[in-house]
């Protein structure tokens, strides 16, 4: 697939539809050295999904019964949103880890929603299950092209706000978001994969040679927590060579203290992740290395202001 080409045409198709989120470099982080960063959790709903979202929407046509999500929080309130935004119906499979925050947040869209218990992946079977009961149409978290190219045109927008990186670290969950920057860059930067011990699918699909059944738990397992990375993002990974590390918890929750205090960003863990591997020391740049952080979560839970 020609991923450029791809997401070129997601940014015209979305236009108007997300918002072009800030960027900034600090160095009041803690590091010792200035690092680009991209506030991607000041999109719409908190989080980077809404573009992958709308792209899906905007892509094709909506059959009349509408559309089913399966998502650990961030994915369905995009999807409730952008359903909301272009006047289809929205019935959400959220896990009960997703957690009060996002379930308020998915809510309050209007959609319909079904909180199921254990993890995503129960999630998602019952969304498939709903799909082929009722013909509505599936709109998967990671593992669509159509989402990958919408998450793909926050990198493409990164570059065109002038982005001097050389490396840019990306939590990874099921996968899209940095699919999206693999497939826009196409080896132009280091890609550097984060995620956290205890929720590492890519991780373990690049040791097993495919995607392959993790467990998954810890702080931000209600945004990382995918049992299989998808498919596009492990061969995405593959093709560019993307580097990954692991995370602790306790690396998370420091790297969104250092926020909140350095920036006065609230963030939630997952957003946090990436960051975390340059604090933590998971990933350590060289002496002339240039570093940006994809900041990509705000749905903190629970909701510090009620």
């Amino acid at each position: 697939m020609n991923w450029k080409r791809e997401i070129k045409a997601a940014r015209a198709r979305i236009e108007g539809h997300v918002r072009q989120t800030p960027v900034l470099t600090c160095d009041g982080l803690g590091l010792g050295y200035p690092v680009e960063l991209k506030l991607e959790q000041m999109q719409h709903t908190g989080s980077f999904k809404a573009r992958g979202a709308f792209n899906t929407l905007l892509s094709g046509p909506v059959p009349q019964a509408g559309l089913v999500a399966a998502s650990g929080g961030n994915h369905g309130a995009a999807v409730a949103f952008a359903a909301r935004a272009l006047g289809h119906a929205a019935h959400i499979f959220v896990p009960e880890m997703a957690g009060p925050s996002k379930i308020a947040l998915i809510r309050e869209t209007g959609a319909q929603l079904s909180v199921v218990s254990g993890e995503y992946a129960n999630a998602l079977a019952a969304a498939r299950e709903f799909e082929d009961a009722s013909g509505a149409m599936q709109i998967h978290a990671y593992d669509a092209p159509a989402t990958v190219a919408g998450q793909g045109t926050c990198m493409a927008e990164w570059e065109e706000q002038g982005l001097q990186a050389d490396t840019v670290l990306i939590a990874v969950g099921g996968g899209g978001l940095i699919a999206g920057a693999l497939g826009w860059l196409q080896g132009a930067r280091k890609v550097v994969a984060v995620e956290p011990q205890t929720s590492c699918a890519l991780n373990a699909a690049l040791a097993a040679g495919h995607p392959v059944d993790v467990e998954v738990s810890g702080v931000a397992a209600n945004a990382l927590g995918a049992r299989r990375i998808g498919e596009i993002c492990h061969d995405l990974a593959v093709e560019h060579g993307a580097q990954s590390v692991l995370v602790s918890d306790d690396a998370i929750l420091a790297a969104q203290k250092a926020l909140w205090r350095g920036l006065r960003q609230l963030v939630e863990p997952a957003g946090a992740t990436a960051l975390a591997a340059l604090l933590g020391g998971a990933y350590t740049p060289e002496p002339d290395e240039r570093v940006a952080v994809l900041v990509c979560g705000a749905n903190v839970a629970p909701d510090p202001l009620g």
